[in-house]
């Protein structure tokens, strides 16, 4: 399912202050894309700096206010008009700013490339694809798995295997990682990521031990990409902010807000609200800041390695 968790319905001009409040449970049914949540969110937040409600937009772009709150959840197709209806009400008028949208709403009406895979894939793993591919850097913890971008062809595959499904359908789920990968390795050198790894990921083995001497390796091998930059969360410290969860945060280029996802397990949450995305920001910074600095972590993970090998 996808559950407005908060700021749900069609508030029009009784809109409550809390209204349009972003945090949505993505399970079983199509999310909608990056685009669209991006630039509804966008929208939303010029909306709310110039005090203006639902209804009162909607008078002026001629429609009614459940539209813009579809607009706004990024449920409803962009219509070059009404977008050039908002640039005028909402006062954006810089020509970059104007462009930045309306690639937003073109490409939101593009098929999605991972779409091939759609069928064996889960809902909410698409939206998490689709933030990715977007994203202009990517933060993430992940306390169970190395993260799916660092992952080897071997450790993917061990850790899907682990799922169910048919081997149609477990394949199928490899080949789209190796694609995720991929195309993230192939963006511009402006795209990055920063990855908190937990050691606990590096010392509970995944496959054999030559899978994980594998992993490690390649570890090695990305951290002298600059692209790739690593902390380890040390598994014998007592002390460190781990509480944050599998948290991924998708920073956009531009004036476009960033947002938060995390996971769960069969499902996750999409936050676009600010408060909330800034405190798993700043909760995602305490650990980085409490966990190993670049080059101890190189030096863990080599440690790690001789163990394996042994």
């Amino acid at each position: 399912m996808v559950q407005q968790l908060a700021g749900a319905g069609d508030p029009g001009e009784t809109e409550s202050p809390k209204a349009g409040r972003g945090v949505r449970y993505l399970r079983d049914e199509p999310a909608p894309s990056a685009q669209r949540m991006v630039l509804g969110h966008a929208l939303r937040k010029r909306r709310k700096s110039l005090n203006l409600k639902q209804g009162q937009v909607a008078r002026f772009i001629g429609g009614s206010a459940s539209k813009v709150s579809r607009i706004e959840n990024g449920r409803h197709q962009f219509k070059e008009r009404d977008l050039q209806a908002l640039f005028q009400l909402y006062g954006i008028d810089d020509p970059t700013e104007q462009e930045l949208l309306l690639g937003l709403a073109a490409g939101a009406n593009e098929a999605a490339w991972w779409q091939p895979w759609s069928w064996a894939t889960s809902k909410h793993l698409q939206a998490v694809v689709s933030f990715e591919e977007m994203a202009q850097r990517i933060r993430s913890y992940e306390p169970l798995h190395i993260h799916g971008l660092l992952q080897t062809p071997a450790y993917s595959q061990a850790v899907i295997n682990r799922g169910p499904g048919t081997f149609q359908e477990l394949e199928a789920r490899a080949q789209l990682r190796r694609e995720r990968k991929a195309r993230f390795a192939d963006a511009p050198a402006d795209k990055t990521g920063m990855f908190i790894i937990d050691e606990v990921t590096l010392r509970r083995p995944v496959g054999s031990m030559e899978v994980m001497c594998g992993q490690l390796e390649h570890l090695l091998e990305l951290s002298a990409d600059p692209r790739y930059q690593f902390r380890l969360a040390e598994l014998g410290r007592c002390d460190l902010p781990v509480d944050l969860g599998a948290t991924t945060i998708f920073d956009f280029a531009g004036m476009l807000p960033t947002l938060v996802y995390a996971e769960g397990f069969d499902g996750g949450l999409i936050i676009e609200d600010d408060e909330a995305v800034d405190l798993r920001v700043k909760a995602f910074d305490a650990l980085l800041f409490a966990s190993l600095a670049p080059r101890q972590t190189r030096r863990r993970i080599s440690d790690l390695l001789r163990h394996y090998r042994r």
